[in-house]
């Protein structure tokens, strides 16, 4: 569903109230969603969980009036109507990492604007954490920029663990930094400056720390948030790496997760990119987080000689 976000402040407003109510919800991948929502049980929602978690439709009376309001006058409640019953669906999900709430695009994320959250979000924030804290981090963190940020999550957290830091939240997609910007309000991170780039273009001068997390797979609609280009969704991931590379200060961190098609026991990205950091980096590491994520993409196109998709960290330290 395309996001028609009429009022930040309303959402905004709504954030409160959820983390009010101890809200809580962990967004699983597409593929558990569906199964989960095919359950008979689970055609309509009952509670907050199953509106603004589960992307469930609703009957009248079903949330509380206030919060039903808060939907409407955000632009982000819409009528529908389910085996000949008239109900409603929220327009967007709420998500929690912790005790951070984020607003993202509500299932099924099928739109070319739509603000992706799930898993890699999980896996991207626990890596970005150990980062923070990893003796590799070797230069202090005053100007940092997350590439493709969506709903921000990885820019905010940065923020908050750097509150020295301005952050800046990157993306094409201006869905997207509406909701980052929500979303920072909501979690009190205050540096945080959401902007229009592809890559870094339009983002001046050099960082102390450039992260991303970016779309991986080579997805035949081409949809922004899933599609990376090139053989097998890498291309985007290695255009990072030298973009960061080149916009680094020395001593200055580039932290990537992406995801990887291994072929024949080979991974093709690493191969492409050692090379570029062997040249430019003092140090630089390299782990596989998960052996084995998304495996239903390898019944798909281009797919024929994958035999896994790896989640993948990269902490490369610029030279000085």
């Amino acid at each position: 569903m395309t996001l028609t976000l009429r009022s930040p402040s309303a959402l905004t407003a709504l954030g409160r109230q959820l983390l009010g109510q101890d809200y809580r919800f962990i967004t699983v991948t597409p593929a558990t969603h569906r199964r989960v929502n095919r359950r008979p049980e689970n055609a309509w929602a009952h509670d907050l969980r199953g509106v603004l978690g589960w992307s469930r439709p609703y009957r009248d009376g079903v949330l509380p009036a206030e919060i039903d309001a808060q939907l409407l006058e955000a632009g982000l409640r819409e009528d529908v109507e389910q085996d000949g019953e008239a109900g409603r669906r929220a327009r967007v999900r709420a998500s929690t990492i912790g005790r951070r709430l984020y607003f993202h695009s509500a299932w099924p994320t099928s739109d070319d604007d739509a603000v992706f959250f799930g898993p890699d979000t999980y896996r991207y924030i626990a890596a970005l954490r150990r980062a923070l804290a990893s003796p590799l981090l070797r230069r202090p963190v005053r100007r940092a920029v997350d590439i493709g940020c969506g709903a921000g999550p990885g820019a905010i957290e940065l923020a908050l663990c750097c509150p020295d830091a301005t952050v800046y939240g990157t993306d094409i997609n201006a869905d997207a930094l509406a909701l980052t910007e929500v979303n920072a309000e909501l979690n009190g991170a205050t540096k945080l400056i959401p902007c229009r780039s592809n890559l870094l273009d339009g983002v001046d001068g050099h960082f102390d720390l450039v992260m991303s997390n970016p779309p991986y797979i080579l997805d035949p609609d081409e949809l922004p948030y899933r599609h990376g280009g090139g053989e097998h969704g890498a291309e985007l991931s290695i255009q990072i790496v030298k973009a960061a590379l080149a916009r680094l200060h020395p001593g200055g961190s580039l932290l990537l997760y992406t995801g990887v098609a291994m072929v024949d026991g080979e991974d093709r990205f690493l191969a492409t990119i050692r090379p570029l950091l062997d040249a430019a980096c003092e140090e630089w590491r390299y782990e596989e987080l998960d052996p084995d994520i998304f495996g239903g993409q390898l019944d798909c196109d281009g797919y024929e000689q994958v035999e896994r998709i790896a989640a993948v960290w990269l902490h490369a330290v610029k030279q000085r």
